[in-house]
């Protein structure tokens, strides 16, 4: 495991923890896509949703 995929996966499923009910096995055996569909809001249109280009962004301005 990388220095950078353990710490994150402990918060992440911390999160499902808290905001969905998850159990560590119910995170662990779920794929990165149903957790972020779990996390999305009810209401997110497709115009609402990142492009790869500001994801990136993104991901480069919290890497700063």
């Amino acid at each position: 495991m990388s220095e950078h995929f353990g710490p994150r996966a402990g918060q992440l499923c911390g999160l499902a923890a808290r905001a969905l009910g998850w159990r560590p096995h119910e995170f662990w055996s779920a794929t990165p896509a149903e957790l972020a569909a779990a996390l999305a809001p009810p209401e997110a249109e497709a115009s609402e949703c990142l492009d790869r280009t500001e994801l990136n962004r993104l991901m480069d301005q919290d890497n700063g």
